[in-house]
């Protein structure tokens, strides 16, 4: 039973340690989401935990024969609003959209993720760096969790402390960091705009499909060989 002071832990771990397939899986979200180098596979079976609690309350939901009306219906709908708040599914989903819900959704909400996808922070590593030593905060609340669970409506909140340098804006690493971005928004429209050194536009459709045509009627190599044989 345990002690009723001490809370059980909610994580449960691999029942087999040695699995190469799942060992190289999380050393490669590890490296992903810039997560402990020591300790980081507990990181991921947190959130591995935390997915399957929600998978398995909606394939309870999802198993009942009728679940529109009464407790199972208010059930649903506090689990779809729940996961919305979270940031794990769109506007509009269903009950069935949250076993599309993948371990990198799980790990893409943390706030040092966020705080890496907003551009406060140049990699994951230095976004975790950040929150440890308090130059993130959400509103006037200084967070130093990289690991928390932040919300849809405090990501509009989302910034800089107020007695961190880096709210100043023209402190240096800021500067850095909107050339940073200026050079990545450019980068990407280069490469919509430019696709193997062809335009991408609507034409090129029409190009594609007249190469095709003429490499299909092309002669063969057996046309191009006289009659006699090859001397």
């Amino acid at each position: 039973m345990g002690h009723p002071k001490f809370a059980r832990p909610k994580t449960q771990t691999p029942t087999h340690p040695w699995k190469a397939a799942r060992i190289e899986e999380e050393h490669a979200l590890k490296q992903q989401f810039g997560l402990k180098k020591v300790g980081g596979m507990r990181e991921i079976w947190r959130e591995k935990s935390a997915l399957r609690r929600h998978r398995n309350q909606a394939m309870k939901l999802i198993g009942r024969v009728d679940s529109s009306e009464g407790h199972y219906s208010r059930e649903k709908e506090d689990l779809i609003n729940s996961l919305y708040r979270k940031g794990l599914l769109a506007e509009g989903s269903n009950v069935d959209d949250v076993l599309q819900i993948t371990v990198e959704h799980m790990l893409a909400r943390r706030l040092q993720s966020v705080v890496y996808y907003r551009g406060l922070a140049p990699s994951m590593r230095a976004a975790r760096n950040m929150i440890v030593h308090g130059h993130i905060s959400i509103g006037n609340q200084r967070m130093t969790v990289p690991g928390y669970k932040i919300l849809r409506d405090e990501e509009e909140i989302l910034g800089y402390s107020a007695n961190s340098p880096f709210s100043n804006p023209k402190h240096p690493f800021r500067e850095e960091m909107e050339q940073l971005r200026m050079t990545r928004m450019n980068d990407e429209d280069e490469e919509i705009e430019e696709v193997g050194g062809i335009k991408a536009t609507s034409d090129n459709d029409d190009f594609v499909k007249q190469i095709k045509s003429d490499e299909s009627n092309a002669p063969s190599i057996e046309d191009t060989i006289p009659e006699g044989g090859d001397e």
